[in-house]
């Protein structure tokens, strides 16, 4: 895939995968021109994980369910699946890790996702939240076919929505209606 290709399949909202010293070094150096080479790729990332706070205040959007945040964890005996529920039912929430690298983005079809490196491996997380009208059941009902990996997509799609729709309203990018999405993966 291109790199054309990959800034219409995925909108960043924020990472520290892959920063790269010598994007940030010029306004760095005009900012903080008495810094060493190690001080400045500190500075890097201390600025850089400012901006995650700025990314959490444009996402302060409040929902009306919980969150589900659906793993498959890259752990040091292999791959498993889990979940993690959110509470509060607010996106701002979505954006917290205790990975050592992450990157959260809205995929071409219009979920939050997150790739999160840690020393075994890494992790890549689909958000999504609960429908309006879900009931307890059939919240417990996906939980228990994750918890025992035989959940499809269906499941999911089936219990809760996609995250972008809200997301793209902030920043104002495009993503797949979801009516042309289901038409696309039938045709």
């Amino acid at each position: 895939m291109n790199s054309k290709n990959q800034a219409i399949d995925r909108h960043i909202i924020w990472s520290d995968i892959d920063l790269n010293l010598d994007d940030w070094r010029e306004n760095l150096q005009e900012d903080y021109p008495e810094l060493s080479e190690t001080e400045l790729y500190q500075k890097m990332y201390d600025i850089n994980g400012e901006y995650l706070d700025d990314e959490r205040a444009n996402l302060n959007i409040q929902l009306s369910q919980p969150i589900i945040v659906i793993g498959d964890l890259g752990l040091w005996n292999g791959r498993v699946t889990g979940y993690k529920m959110i509470d509060s039912g607010n996106i701002k929430d979505c954006l917290y890790s205790d990975t050592d690298f992450t990157e959260w983005y809205v995929d071409k079809y219009g979920d939050l996702r997150a790739d999160a490196i840690h020393h075994d491996g890494t992790n890549h997380y689909l958000y999504r939240v609960f429908k309006d009208g879900v009931s307890d059941t059939q919240v417990e009902n996906l939980q228990n076919k994750l918890s025992f990996g035989t959940a499809t997509r269906a499941d999911i799609t089936r219990v809760t929505r996609r995250l972008g729709d809200d997301i793209a309203k902030v920043y104002g990018f495009p993503i797949t209606k979801q009516k042309q999405r289901t038409q696309q993966e039938r045709g």
